[in-house]
């Protein structure tokens, strides 16, 4: 069943398919679309755990077995105000969210707040109790794409055969690029019935932050949105908004499929610690805000936090540019991973 939301005040409408995840936003007629969602987020990434034993090296949360997990009657707490101010989709996150030991009560909770589930995993723990409730309960799982592979096309292959629908979650760097296009040249065997690979812009932060792997500082980038917009692939292809600068300046794309960050515009994130930011990556470099009983809206619309990033979004960066105005700037927590500063 569709879901039409329409803000008379910010003269806008948002349609949801909580069966397929199809979402669009459309202004109305005469109106331009507002740089965010002035009652609440649309969209919440929430980090229900630090935990994980895979402990990778290009991990921005630095996960590993001393993490903690987010207590489930927190969790629920923070779900009925996120439902109350109108989000209709959360990003369940980690560490590894699915080995939080009430994993399964969480993803049920979240439906029965009328919240639609969602969860990237790094493959372990995928019990048949997980995989069940994923079927059940979530629009989607994203399995996480790392070397050497061998976990990642077992996980989406036990998730596919159950019937969940499964991305994968590639992270783009300098180093990792090449296995990309790869893929996108010969695919391999495991990416038969994968929905979509989603391909995600390295930010220097976590583990490896010294920016040694930025994407821009490869020779090979206009070689990969190439390939990457060819339109005959065996799987669909998505990007991240961080990815933004890239498709406005390496593609053809029409700018109305694609949008600049939505970090305090349309979507939050909550850490296992109960803290806002407006995007995760800003979690080791500023102080978040604290949630309490009821507070989630007032964080929204008046933390300076949030109103500073959107101001950042606003600003005077990129004057001249040609595609200000469809990439905002790229990023404004981690500019120097933009994928327009690659010379001519």
């Amino acid at each position: 069943m569709l879901a039409v939301r329409h803000s008379r005040s910010q003269h806008y409408s948002t349609l949801f398919n909580p069966r397929t995840g199809f979402f669009a936003r459309i202004e109305d007629r005469g109106y331009p679309e507002p740089l965010w969602s002035e009652n609440g987020p649309e969209m919440m990434d929430i980090a229900i755990t630090n935990w994980c034993d895979r402990e990778c090296t290009v991990c921005y949360r630095c996960s590993d077995t001393q993490g903690g997990h987010m207590p489930l009657e927190t969790y629920k707490s923070i779900l009925k105000q996120a439902a109350d101010i109108g989000v209709m989709q959360v990003a369940l996150g980690g560490g590894n969210p699915n080995q939080h030991p009430d994993f399964c009560d969480i993803l049920r909770s979240t439906r029965e707040y009328g919240v639609v589930p969602s969860f990237t995993t790094n493959g372990r723990g995928l019990n048949a109790d997980i995989v069940e409730a994923s079927r059940k309960y979530c629009g989607a799982v994203a399995v996480s794409a790392y070397e050497p592979y061998c976990e990642t096309w077992a996980a989406a292959r036990k998730l596919v055969d159950e019937g969940v629908k499964t991305n994968l979650h590639f992270v783009l760097n300098a180093q990792s690029i090449g296995t990309a296009i790869e893929w996108m040249e010969t695919p391999p065997r495991g990416v038969h019935g994968i929905n979509a690979i989603v391909f995600l812009n390295y930010k220097p932060v976590g583990r490896t932050s010294a920016g040694g792997d930025l994407l821009h500082t490869s020779p090979r980038v206009a070689e990969f949105f190439r390939l990457a917009c060819r339109r005959e692939h065996q799987f669909r292809v998505g990007f991240d908004s961080c990815m933004v600068s890239g498709l406005a300046t390496y593609t053809e794309v029409n700018p109305v499929w694609f949008d600049a960050c939505e970090a305090a515009r349309f979507s939050m994130f909550i850490s296992e610690k109960s803290a806002a930011y407006p995007c995760s990556f800003m979690e080791t470099v500023v102080a978040g805000e604290r949630i309490t009983n009821g507070n989630l809206r007032q964080i929204w619309q008046r933390s300076a936090l949030f109103k500073q990033f959107r101001d950042t979004l606003l600003g005077p960066h990129c004057p001249a540019c040609p595609n200000r105005r469809t990439c905002l700037g790229g990023c404004p927590a981690y500019p120097e991973a933009n994928l327009c500063q690659i010379p001519a």
